[in-house]
């Protein structure tokens, strides 16, 4: 499958509806996702990225059919991950004294990756390509968006920025343009995307949008690495980016817990009613960390102004669950969020605390001390979560 994207650029890449996870086990793709590559062919030819490497043989098969291997004249690497440069092994078999265009740090990455010494041409921001009848590429370096090695280009004439991993999303679709798709599905998976992959680097994010933005270069186009190209008004998602990079919250408070006999979720139910007493308007939504989709809390977390986070004392710890979100809230450093920590317990009742000095290391704000209730909660220890629950929502 290929399609024109614009004028004398093609999509080439590959839709893959079967995947479900990616980064290893590490992240959730319940819609599928797409692995964009682009030939552009003017009086020279590009192709900017390949796909995943369970793809290589179709990708390059499937690209003999749209132009002779031997006329491409430029490779361009955006970024070494696997999903991205996973078919040049198979590409450069065939064409191996083709110039590949990357960063400095791609040529580690991508060395690193496949152990070659190919033709590599090392570019910076300003760097710029002809590519005849009067366009040129413009090279864009975007370190940790989300690799140290990422870089966009911007395509003149045709006014296409072509972003790597940015303002991308998991969304397989055969539609594959903004405009067609369900603007719903595309909007959460986006969230949910930047959530999970970029929050860390929300800084240079603003910084890189501002940068393009000071070039005054003009925008037809977005086509990203995955998922669908923003080829109607693709400013909007440049807008979310700004506000998503931005400390992002809704009035939304999650309260994520962890469960053996059902008085840890007894507490977060009663803390909910709580909240909801204090404060009606605030969206409280619960969600149990063994059973539930860890990157799709993650994306609620990303959305909230707030959250309580709870467990059950188990061997004087954490349950695992609840270790492993608080290990990856950890890592995305999460900033303007505010935060408490509850559970259950037994005999020794360690579990609050050590979710709240964890809650601590992440960044948040920890707006109440731990809250703790000895075996099942009874009527007075549902009340007291009531109370609390009601009590926090004032504070933040």
């Amino acid at each position: 499958m290929s399609f024109t994207v614009k004028n004398n650029v093609k999509w080439v890449g590959k839709i893959d509806w079967e995947l479900d996870k990616f980064h290893g086990e590490e992240y959730s793709t319940h819609k599928g996702s797409t692995y964009n590559s682009y030939l552009i062919q003017e009086e020279k030819n590009v192709l900017i990225d390949t796909v995943w490497k369970p793809f290589a043989s179709e990708f390059v098969n499937n690209l003999k059919k749209e132009i002779d291997l031997e006329k491409i004249d430029f490779i361009i690497a955006n970024h070494a991950e696997i999903d991205h440069s996973g078919a040049l092994p198979e590409l450069m078999k065939e064409i191996p004294e083709t110039p590949i265009y990357c960063t400095k740090n791609a040529l580690d990455s991508l060395k690193g990756h496949y152990h070659q010494d190919w033709n590599f041409v090392v570019v910076k921001t300003g760097d710029t390509l002809d590519i005849g009848n009067g366009k040129k590429l413009i090279f864009i370096e975007a370190p940790m968006l989300h690799w140290p090695d990422s870089m966009f280009e911007y395509l003149t004439e045709d006014n296409i920025l072509f972003s790597n991993d940015a303002f991308g999303q998991h969304y397989a679709s055969e539609f594959m343009f903004n405009d067609l798709v369900d603007q719903s599905e595309l909007f959460t998976e986006c969230l949910k995307y930047y959530a999970n992959i970029l929050t860390p680097f929300s800084p240079l994010v603003l910084k890189k949008i501002e940068q393009f933005a000071g070039l005054n270069l003009p925008l037809d186009m977005i086509c990203t690495s995955h998922g669908v190209i923003w080829r109607d008004n693709p400013m909007p998602i440049v807008g979310k980016y700004l506000e998503w990079a931005d400390k992002y919250q809704e009035n939304q408070i999650t309260i994520v817990y962890d469960t053996m006999w059902n008085g840890t979720r007894v507490m977060a139910e009663n803390l909910a009613k709580g909240i909801n007493a204090g404060d009606s308007s605030v969206n409280v939504k619960l969600f149990n960390a063994g059973k539930y989709d860890k990157n799709d809390i993650i994306a609620e977390i990303f959305k909230s102004k707030a959250i309580l986070v709870g467990s059950p004392t188990i061997n004087k710890g954490i349950s695992t669950a609840i270790a492993a979100l608080l290990e990856e809230v950890t890592g995305l450093r999460f900033q303007g969020k505010k935060a408490a920590a509850f559970g259950t317990y037994g005999w020794s009742g360690e579990s609050p605390k050590v979710i709240e000095n964890r809650l601590k290391e992440a960044g948040f704000e920890i707006a109440s001390e731990p809250l703790k209730t000895k075996w099942n909660p009874d009527n007075n220890a549902q009340k007291s979560c009531f109370e609390f629950g009601k009590q926090f929502v004032k504070k933040i």
